[in-house]
């Protein structure tokens, strides 16, 4: 079944909590480059990740991205609780 556009945002999300370069996101995520560039770009023109330059660069979720992560859990849980 295809995962919606949501689906993958929140997972870009979490995957970005603790920072993560693209190729972890990437993979983590099981999206390829061409396609994580349009949801990085999204997320970040919304400022629910930052870009960090540290040594490498990092895609960080920000506070609001945060709770938007845990709003869409929170829909999730209620939703499709067993």
């Amino acid at each position: 079944m295809k995962r919606s556009k949501n689906e993958i945002i929140s997972q870009i999300l979490s995957i970005c909590k603790d920072g993560a370069n693209k190729t972890r996101v990437v993979y983590q995520a099981n999206l390829n480059f061409r396609t994580v560039d349009s949801f990085l770009e999204l997320l970040i023109k919304n400022e629910l990740i930052e870009v960090k330059r540290k040594k490498h660069l990092t895609y960080e979720t920000t506070k609001k991205g945060v709770n938007v992560l845990e709003t869409i859990n929170h829909i999730n849980d209620s939703l499709y609780k067993n």
